[in-house]
């Protein structure tokens, strides 16, 4: 197949180009690896439009390869085109570029845009990527918890077992805030789930968990801030009290 592939690229077919792009990339089916054969095809191809080139060439120069020299100006401009035509990986990874200054200046608002663009197509990463900036806050970005930690929470959930990274981070993110009342009374702190019927800590009556399993597993990590609460809210019934009797 790679013979054809090379007959109909050599006549300007950009989805061939883009098919022995991908195979001199990775080497196999008779082609050894040559990533800047690689990258001439992928570029030949995505002058034309074809996003699935822009996208690996893209991702080609933002390292530096053996023969295909890091560019990180010409990855942004290619991870443009292809984010332009609506792909989630690509919106991604120059909100990454755009929040690092990768070969663009530094502008975590159009990061967070990007993100937003990819998060919409269930993208677990990206989701990942906006919660974490909506949870800190970042520059010019407003924190806003609520809003990241549900973002994280769908994160961990799209990710599931297909993509263990990125479900593991989000679960760490969420539990790293496990202190946090506005943040833990949003959605489960065990699975990061949302459920409109969750069980709420019977204890401090403000951390919420989806099932038992959750429960146990959190318990060790819930404990402090669960024994911090209860006294913090016996601390307000015995101001409240101490007010209505000093006004009575």
């Amino acid at each position: 197949s790679a013979r054809y592939f090379r007959l109909a690229a050599d006549q300007d077919d950009k989805e061939a180009q883009a098919q022995l792009g991908v195979l001199l990339q990775s080497g196999g089916d008779g082609v050894p690896q040559d990533l800047a054969e690689s990258a001439r095809y992928f570029r030949l191809s995505a002058d034309q439009g074809d996003v699935n080139a822009q996208l690996q060439l893209g991702v080609l120069l933002r390292f530096d390869y053996d023969g295909v020299p890091r560019n990180l100006a010409e990855a942004a401009r290619y991870l443009r085109l292809a984010a332009d035509q609506g792909d989630a990986i690509s919106q991604h990874s120059l909100g990454c570029a755009y929040l690092e200054g990768l070969g663009v200046l530094a502008d975590p608002c159009e990061a967070t845009r990007l993100f937003r663009l990819a998060a919409d197509q269930q993208m677990s990463e990206a989701q990942l990527s906006l919660g974490r900036m909506l949870c800190e806050g970042y520059a010019d970005v407003p924190a806003d918890k609520r809003a990241g930690t549900w973002l994280v929470a769908q994160a961990a959930r799209a990710a599931g077992e297909d993509d263990e990274a990125v479900r593991d981070e989000a679960l760490n993110l969420l539990r790293s805030y496990a202190d946090e009342p506005e943040v833990v009374a949003t959605c489960c702190i065990g699975c990061g789930a949302h459920h409109r019927r969750m069980t709420k800590c019977s204890k401090c009556h403000t951390a919420r968990f989806c099932s038992s399993e959750c429960i146990k597993r959190m318990w060790p990590t819930h404990r402090p801030s669960c024994q911090r609460w209860q006294a913090e809210q016996a601390e307000e019934v015995v101001v409240e009290l101490a007010a209505d009797s000093s006004s009575n």
